[in-house]
């Protein structure tokens, strides 16, 4: 599905992200993984330090006759091999990388991690483009959104038609940084192979409208309006919610509406929010109703000020907003 700035705010911005969407396989528990034997096989072939990528690019994918086998398996080499750069991220946001340079430190920002899998793919002759844009890492980017593009990702092209291109981010397939973007956590997560379009399209919105894939916001602003889409949102399927904005302006006397759509393949139990940060935070239990797969209740905030506030489902991060609350 968290996490979750430099020049202050800016560099948080760029992967701030990778720790609020935490780690973790989106896929649901017990369902069968169709492709455990390319995972297995590329786990199996280690760094491989001493190769070129063009080399590296032909061995991770020679044993699969099918380009749907071939691109997976370069997303799990990369995901298994390359960590994210906290300093250079710190230093410099997302400046440009090249894939040379990332082979050679094994570390990157998320230019160099998109700049590498398209370069692999292009060794296989399989079409495959960067994608730059913006992503949403923290619900105080609701209310204030950053100037200028903070991610970058790739677009995969299987076949002629729209529905034959594929949406990966090997950035937050990899793993999650701590807070201050200090220490980078490899934690693989297949929820941003092929991610699920709708999800995928309210966490993450490209510079060129013309590489997002179907529906989703039409304007940056409306992007910025939504609340924060956190990476569990694809274990859950949530693909609707209310509040629909973001940014929630309330009293303490008015209950807010909160509910949200599941795919019903995992059984929900317990819903919470999770109430301001740091030695702040408090975490409140809901009761709460299932009808149809639409999860509802209701929640009147007791504090009046503005804080972040987390819907947590099975104790884990599904959506993110902004309160303003008065008496």
């Amino acid at each position: 599905m968290v996490i979750l700035a430099f020049m202050k705010k800016h560099f948080f911005c760029v992967i701030a992200g990778l720790y609020l969407l935490n780690a973790g396989s989106a896929s649901a528990q017990n369902i069968v993984n169709p492709f455990d034997q390319v995972d297995e096989y590329v786990k199996s072939l280690g760094k491989l330090d001493t190769l070129n990528m063009g080399t590296i690019s032909y061995i991770v994918t020679k044993k699969f006759p099918g380009n749907i086998e071939k691109v997976r398996a370069i997303f799990d080499w990369i995901a298994y091999n390359i960590s994210f750069d906290c300093k250079a991220a710190r230093n410099n946001g997302n400046e440009k990388t090249n894939s040379e340079d990332v082979l050679k430190t094994r570390k990157t920002t998320a230019t160099g991690y998109a700049s590498l899998f398209q370069d692999m793919c292009s060794v296989i002759k399989i079409r495959c483009l960067t994608v730059d844009g913006y992503a949403k890492y923290s619900p105080e980017e609701i209310k204030d959104p950053p100037e200028q593009f903070n991610h970058t990702w790739v677009v995969v092209q299987l076949g002629q038609s729209e529905d034959n291109w594929h949406y990966i981010d090997p950035t937050w397939g990899s793993g999650y940084t701590d807070e201050k973007l200090t220490v980078f956590t490899p934690s693989y997560n297949d929820a941003y192979f092929f991610a699920h379009r709708t999800i995928f399209n309210f966490q993450h919105y490209p510079d060129n409208k013309a590489w997002q894939l179907g529906n989703g916001p039409k304007s940056v602003k409306d992007f910025f309006l939504l609340p924060l889409i956190h990476h569990k949102a694809y274990e859950f399927g949530v693909t609707q919610f209310n509040p629909s904005n973001g940014h929630i302006k309330s009293t303490t006397q008015k209950p807010v509406n909160f509910s949200f759509a599941t795919n019903g393949k995992v059984p929900i139990d317990i819903v919470a929010l999770q109430i301001g940060n740091d030695k702040k935070k408090k975490i409140k239990t809901v009761d709460y109703t299932i009808n149809k797969g639409i999860v509802s209740f209701n929640y009147k905030f007791e504090v009046d000020d503005s804080y972040p506030v987390t819907l947590l489902v099975n104790n884990k991060p599904v959506l993110g907003f902004w309160a303003e609350i008065i008496e």
